[in-house]
This record gives structure tokens, sequence and C-alpha cells, in this order.
């Protein structure tokens, strides 16, 4: 048995992690010690590392309960989850497109900018005729 924070240490979730995934029902409340200190299994750690592991991949933590329990589920359908991966590719995709985006936005606005002495700077006034669109 572990206590928090060789639970922490060995999953690679801080111990204000576990509190939380263990406050949202992601991982199952902590057996108590007689004095009230939480302790863990390896079945708990592994649970913490397969977590660690979906946000690492940038599942949300809706995403990792869904495949937690697929994971737990011996009768599941590997077609489930790849159907679960393959949703998380196609907002991941969505994602680097936006951001590919953004970039392309930011490289433009640098480099009309002088980045001298002087106050003019095409990067601020972009913003902020953006911020008055959005206002209108």
């Amino acid at each position: 048995m572990l206590n928090i924070g060789e639970a922490a240490q060995a999953s690679g979730v801080s111990a204000k992690m576990i509190r939380h995934y263990e406050s949202i029902g992601l991982l199952p409340a902590a057996r108590r010690t007689a004095s009230g200190y939480r302790v863990y299994g390896d079945p708990d750690v592994r649970v913490l590392q397969f977590i660690h592991r979906g946000r690492a991949l940038g599942f949300s933590l809706e995403q990792i309960a869904g495949l937690l329990a697929l994971w737990q589920d011996k009768d599941r359908a590997s077609a489930d989850v790849r159907s679960l991966a393959e949703q998380h590719i196609a907002e991941l995709d969505r994602k680097i497109g936006e951001l590919q985006a953004m970039k392309r936005t930011l490289e433009t606005l640098a480099r009309s900018c002088h980045g001298d002495q002087r106050s003019a700077c095409p990067i601020l006034d972009d913003l902020a005729s953006h911020d008055e669109r959005c206002a209108r």
C-alpha cells in the first residue's frame, strides 16, 4: 500500500490531482488507514498512470472517463475504443488548423512591425481593430 505522495510519484500525477480525480469519480475513493490517511494499491496506481497518459495525449477528463470504462470492460469491442481515438484525432486536427491560422496571422503582423523605437505598432492596431469589431 502506498500513501498519496508515493502514489503520486509512482504514477506521475500530483497529490492534488489525485484528490481531484477522486472527487470527480474518475478514481475510486481511496481506502483509509485508521488514522484517516489515504492509501493506494497497484490497481489505483495503474488507473492514475492511465489517466496521466490520457491527459498527455490531450484527452479531456470526460473522454478519459469513457476510455477508463472501456478499459475496465473486458467485453468491450475494440471498435468502440478506435472510434473514440478517431474522434479525438479529428478534434486535434481542427485545433492544429486553428493554431496554424493563428501562427500565420501573427507572423504576418510581426513582419509588418518595424520593431524600433516608434510607437506605431501594427500588432496592437490589429488587436484593437478586432476588439472594436467584436464589441459591435
